[in-house]
């Protein structure tokens, strides 16, 4: 039986990743008091690390595969496989931006503007890259936390990750530019790839996260129309595709199942009753496997 070593980032994704796996249809118990969480499936094993280092031990094999963000793949160069490009994060299912960002008062318009200034960021390589590549000369400082409170006594400026930018706004501080955009990647260790039954179960696991992540706002809705009203009832559904529509066992009677966005059924549903549909069942989704 094939055995998978699977990193769950430890932090402020293992929450969200958590979730997803439930949504997914795999059960995780996290104890505050060990670092390898449980799941109800006999061929994963999982172990907490925290997403910065994620990517360093799944490219040494200490771990088959693993979830991280690709700014963390970025910053530390490690040379692993991305399975799938899983768009979530700890607040919302989007992506994060990491941007530039310095006092309102401050002069600093570009990245230009950075010479001789000093950054402070946790994303110390990528942003000591990105100037180099504008030719850019700055102190780069690494930051262990409370980055947005460091400007402007501690550092010129910051290179942090924000999804809303509603702490940056709270620090008084103006967004210069975006940098990064970043989303999970669901990763894996070159040899761990190129196993036939570690692959297989990584594409398993592909299959059902993006199916859990594509359900995420979605629901399910079913109801019975006659035949006659038919025409009047699909001018009302957007649908994913088109309605599946199937013969009831009373004649001239037909039943309509489609999914919707969750936060148009409010509107649709009373114009589907308008129209002429009965039974109307509304049911949640866990999975949208395309």
């Amino acid at each position: 039986m094939v055995t998978l070593k699977l990193g769950i980032p430890k932090g402020s994704l293992e929450n969200a990743t958590v979730d997803l796996f439930r949504r997914a249809g795999f059960n995780i118990t996290v104890s505050s008091r060990s670092y390898f969480p449980t799941i109800d499936d006999p061929e994963i094993e999982c172990m907490l690390i925290r997403a910065q280092e994620m990517a360093r031990y799944v490219e040494d094999g200490v771990l088959d595969a693993g979830l991280t963000g690709l700014d963390w793949v970025m910053e530390t160069g490690a040379d692993v496989h991305t399975v799938a490009d899983l768009v979530y994060s700890k607040q919302s299912f989007g992506k994060v931006r990491w941007v530039l960002a310095v006092p309102e008062s401050s002069p600093i318009r570009s990245i230009a503007d950075l010479e001789g200034k000093v950054i402070a960021t946790e994303l110390v390589g990528f942003t000591r890259r990105l100037l180099e590549t504008h030719d850019v000369r700055a102190k780069v400082e690494f930051s262990w936390g409370a980055t947005e409170v460091k400007p402007p006594v501690l550092a010129d400026a910051i290179v942090e990750v924000t999804e809303t930018g509603s702490s940056l706004r709270a620090n008084n501080l103006r967004i210069v530019e975006t940098l990064l955009e970043s989303n999970t990647q669901l990763i894996a260790n070159h040899a761990a790839w190129k196993d036939e039954a570690k692959r297989r179960k990584l594409e398993d696991l592909q299959m059902l996260l993006e199916g859990a992540i594509n359900a995420l706002g979605k629901v399910g809705l079913m109801l019975n129309v006659e035949a006659s009203n038919l025409k009047s009832v699909l001018q009302v559904l957007p649908a994913l595709k088109r309605p599946t529509v199937s013969q009831l066992s009373e004649d001239g009677w037909l039943a309509v199942n489609t999914i919707l966005d969750e936060s148009t059924v409010r509107t649709i549903i009373p114009a589907l009753k308008k129209a002429g549909a009965q039974g109307i069942v509304e049911y949640p989704l866990n999975k949208i496997v395309m």
